[in-house]
């Protein structure tokens, strides 16, 4: 059994569900090296989230954030914490119900997961600014 771990910066993106399954599988060019495996990615941050849906149509990820908006909105006159802005403790509620980290079936150097599956940053806040992920694989690397 190997593994490994890295750390990186995906760049700010604004508020919503954006794919960023190539742009993960971009910083870890280790992942081509594994025959099997486990992926484990993990956002370090309390008002984004992770999340595995749809990557084919943009659509899907605009009712997302439209869905998302109504189920949990802002300025909810029982919202305690709010020196951060309207956006903040919505954005916390959200992350905490899609989670902070997905796992992904590894094989064959690649990410094995179904043909209209992607990995989605979602971005709670208006600003967020860069998010800081963490994967680790386990598995078996090639011979070489």
């Amino acid at each position: 059994m190997n593994c490994i771990q890295k750390e990186f910066t995906l760049r700010p993106k604004g508020r919503g569900f954006h794919l960023v399954t190539r742009d993960i599988a971009g910083h870890i060019p280790e992942l081509a090296e594994f025959t099997v495996g486990v992926a484990h990615v993990f956002i370090c941050h309390t008002s984004a989230s992770l999340t595995i849906n749809e990557n084919a149509s943009p659509d899907v990820r605009v009712d997302f954030e439209s869905h998302f908006n109504e189920y949990v909105p802002e300025n909810a006159p029982y919202y305690r914490h709010t020196l951060e802005g309207p956006d903040d403790m919505p954005a916390h509620i959200k992350a905490s119900l899609l989670g902070s980290s997905v796992s992904i079936p590894v094989r064959d150097g690649r990410f094995n997961m179904g043909t209209w599956q992607g990995i989605y940053l979602c971005e709670h806040r208006d600003h967020g600014g860069p998010r800081k992920i963490i994967v680790t694989i386990f598995g078996e690397r090639n011979p070489k």
